[in-house]
């Protein structure tokens, strides 16, 4: 009888780490910039991601980019204003406004789009969420509810580490930035760049959200890798 052995050199495979993050609506000069510096990191679609990168366990990446609204959601926010739509109508033109921000942002970066989150691929990727969440439906038809918890459940979904990148450095208090702070005391005295339904969904599924300043790429970067980085951690897992 032969005996078949597998080879020494044969490597088991590795499965990506995942992370999503919320490119707000408000980066939209700099967001390009960002999103091309993160796919020069991780790769993306047919660029090759460098064989070094990777997490101190030897994990790939997989980078999924949830886009804000933006001057698009904006359009859509002034519409009801004048015309008082309804909260479904209000609900799935702002997602639209979200769809016209992931093809700005694949116009303007060398990143690939996707529709779907049943298999995440490796490197870099744009959501466009028009169609699943459409299919899925999964969240309430208010202005409470944006692209924050839009991306929350989406990093739910996937198993992925949430990561917020906006153009503050976190939450503040009396002027000064907060490092860390519980979803329980959100809705305290302190300044807030997250969405009103954000903090109840983070407590709900015991997740949490690092807010980053998305002005600096690098910061995004050390968020990614999960290393210390200036910003606010918002937790709903304690």
């Amino acid at each position: 009888m032969i005996e078949v052995r597998a080879s020494v050199d044969e490597k088991p495979e590795r499965k990506p780490m995942k992370v999503v993050i919320k490119v707000g609506g408000s980066l939209i000069k700099e967001a390009p910039e960002l999103v091309d510096r993160l796919v020069k990191e991780f790769g993306s679609g047919g660029l090759k991601t460098p064989e070094e990168v990777c997490s101190s366990e030897g994990l790939p990446y997989s980078i999924l980019i949830v886009p804000g609204g933006g001057v698009f959601t904006d359009a859509v926010r002034e519409t009801d204003k004048s015309f008082s739509l309804s909260e479904n109508a209000a609900h799935w033109m702002a997602i639209l406004g979200m769809e016209q921000y992931a093809c700005y942002l694949q116009d303007k970066s060398r990143a690939v789009g996707i529709d779907s989150i049943a298999s995440l691929p490796q490197g870099v990727s744009i959501l466009f969420p028009y169609r699943l969440l459409r299919n899925e439906n999964p969240l309430p038809h208010s202005w409470d509810v944006t692209s924050d918890t839009i991306a929350a459940w989406v990093a739910k979904q996937t198993g992925a580490i949430l990561i917020k990148a906006t153009d503050v450095d976190g939450m503040l208090r009396n002027g000064k930035l907060i490092r860390e702070i519980s979803v329980t005391t959100c809705t305290e005295n302190h300044t807030s760049c997250i969405d009103f339904a954000l903090p109840e969904f983070l407590r709900k599924n015991r997740m949490e959200c690092q807010i980053v300043n998305g002005k600096y790429s690098d910061r995004v970067i050390q968020a990614v890798y999960g290393k210390p980085v200036l910003g606010t951690v918002v937790k709903g897992n304690i």
